[in-house]
């Protein structure tokens, strides 16, 4: 059976305050009357996501640090509750049907969970029988995924030994023990070398070509290009972008982005800037969403979105010097899904 998944206006609020304001900590302040309940923080980590993923596709869900990613997994996985909204893997609600949602998933986080005290094969082959393969059958696949993951010469050994690559190599082979209809994959290729990386790639292609439905989370805009059908954009636990890696990228005005920084402001020049040939728009710091949390420096700075890019920088140069402007930097993004970020929210996916 092949099994898609779909969210319907996941919320997700959380309660819970910082450790910092846990108690756990000194601080200064007139401190509370006795008696008085403090109103609890809420924290907003999801806000009304919906996503349709087909069986059989391989997802991405890229964003921020902070930006909804993991607690959007979180729930699909059965580990995280919903405030509000609804969650099925295949026909199954998640929530009401979580015995059978976890035999249908396979689940890597973004850090690995591996006991210590047991050989990367005892690891694979007590995985197995939790899921209830015989012996036989789960002989069989330790050995064929410890081939495949290239942990043959250290599958009798403790886990306590393997560099940071060997263990997230084993993490995923420990969830693809049990033939999962679904994989989720949190940060996979995070702190990877690029060897190790691209082997990882090929094994995610490679099991999805079995028809398995595959959903990534990722800051790495090649991985998300390279490996991802469609994927989603996510920002303060909103979807801001939804398709193909090249239906994204040839939404970006113009493709190229130009950040220019000036020694001054000057709203002149600026508009001049709008009026060069293959400039598709302009703007400024003040203009992008999410001001607060923007990258750009100052208010002397301008984003511009065009068809070409180096050959643009003397053009803008002239009328920066004709205006008597100073040109104090220029930095070019090649048309790019964190392009796409920034023309909507002013900030790199990797903050």
């Amino acid at each position: 059976m092949l099994a898609g998944i779909r969210t319907r206006d996941l919320r997700k609020i959380y309660t819970s305050p910082p450790p910092s304001a846990a108690g756990g900590g000194f601080g200064f302040g007139v401190a509370p009357g006795r008696g008085k309940k403090q109103p609890k923080p809420q924290i907003v980590a999801l806000d009304g996501i919906s996503l349709e993923i087909s069986p059989g596709e391989i997802f991405g869900l890229l964003g921020p640090n902070g930006a909804g990613k993991s607690t959007t997994v979180g729930i699909l996985t059965t580990r995280v509750r919903p405030t509000d909204g609804q969650a099925w893997i295949g026909e199954h609600d998640v929530w009401a049907e979580q015995v059978v949602v976890k035999r249908l998933i396979g689940v890597v986080q973004q850090r690995p969970n591996l006991d210590f005290s047991l050989t990367a094969r005892e690891i694979l082959l007590f995985h197995g029988a939790y899921f209830g393969l015989n012996s036989e059958e789960r002989a069989k696949r330790a050995d064929t995924l410890l081939d495949r993951f290239k942990l043959r010469d250290r599958a009798d050994q403790m886990v306590r030994g393997f560099s940071g690559g060997m263990m997230q190599r084993l993490s995923i082979a420990r969830a693809m023990m049990h033939d999962p209809q679904v994989l989720f994959l949190d940060e996979p290729s995070a702190g990877l070398d690029p060897q190790t990386r691209l082997l990882l790639w090929e094994i995610i292609r490679e099991y999805n070509q079995r028809g398995k439905t595959i959903l990534l989370t990722t800051h790495n805009m090649e991985e998300a290009d390279a490996l991802c059908q469609r994927l989603a954009i996510i920002d303060h636990g909103r979807n801001i972008a939804l398709g193909t890696p090249r239906e994204l990228k040839a939404s970006v005005p113009g493709g190229y982005l130009l950040r220019l920084r000036f020694g001054q402001h000057s709203p002149e020049l600026l508009q001049r800037l709008q009026t060069l040939p293959g400039v598709r728009e302009v703007r400024t710091n003040t203009d992008r969403k999410n001001d607060a949390s923007s990258d750009a420096t100052g208010d002397n700075s301008a984003d511009v979105y065009a068809d070409r890019g180096g050959s643009l920088v003397s053009e803008i140069a002239n009328l920066a010097s004709s205006g008597s402007v100073e040109l104090c930097d220029v930095h070019i993004l090649e048309p790019s899904l964190e392009n796409l970020f920034l023309h909507h929210t002013g900030r790199s996916l990797r903050e």
